[in-house]
């Protein structure tokens, strides 16, 4: 039998953002045992990698120079600046994947989120938050690698970012990993029924017949139809 509907075989864009601590890398990473049909954007930026951190897995790590002549060709999504340095979304990839039919999810902070959604509009929004502010100076403090005034700039700056929430089509509460993972994964999967991503809608043979034998109410009762 035909399909009636025919929706868009193109990837969703989805963009993760939260307070640093809100748990966006480890959803990603638990994400992987719900979804395998997405792709991580990663990022560049000019800040040194943390410990552990390898580049082009994490980030891309470029100087500000390099940064800066990416800015000049127009090779970025969106750039913003954070502590001092260089935050960038690369568009090289992500279209590729997309039109593949591959979800790709940037997580990126709420600057460049919103400078996404005056671009792209549908794309999906998503805000991860902390059960609590108390429990995000706690996983800033266990990452052990932050000094105590930059985990206060880093909790003063989450105040202003939680205030943007509205802006978001959908906020989780990050307080199990797992069950926010299976949120998230659930927003990507609901979104593929959107009405928009309808591209068209169309009749096959067999129901062209019952639409002729629906006019003749008599015949429609005496006749088996085989679809």
């Amino acid at each position: 039998m035909t399909k009636i509907l025919k929706s868009s075989s193109k990837g969703s864009l989805i963009v993760l953002s939260g307070p640093s601590g809100s748990g966006k890398d480890s959803v990603c990473e638990r994400l992987k045992e719900y979804n395998d049909n997405f792709w991580l954007s990663i990022s560049c930026t000019t800040r040194k990698p943390r410990n552990g951190e390898e580049d082009g897995i994490n980030y891309f790590f470029v100087s500000e120079e390099e940064f800066k002549q990416k800015i000049e060709n127009d090779d970025l999504l969106e750039y913003a600046v954070y502590n001092n340095n260089y935050y960038g979304t690369p568009k090289s990839k992500i279209h590729e994947y997309l039109d593949k039919g591959i979800d790709v999810i940037l997580v990126i902070e709420v600057q460049g989120a919103l400078k996404i959604k005056h671009k792209i509009p549908e794309a999906i929004f998503i805000f991860l938050m902390p059960p609590t502010m108390k429990d995000l100076v706690y996983r800033l403090k266990k990452r052990g690698t932050e000094t105590n005034d930059k985990i206060i700039e880093r909790f003063k700056k989450a105040y202003i970012e939680i205030n943007e929430l509205s802006k978001y089509n959908y906020v989780v509460v990050n307080d199990d990993l797992d069950k926010s993972t299976r949120k998230v994964n659930s927003i990507i999967e609901a979104q593929k029924c959107r009405v928009d991503r309808i591209e068209d809608v169309y009749l096959n043979n067999a129901e062209e017949e019952i639409h002729e034998l629906l006019i003749d109410n008599k015949e429609f009762e005496n006749k088996d139809i085989d679809i």
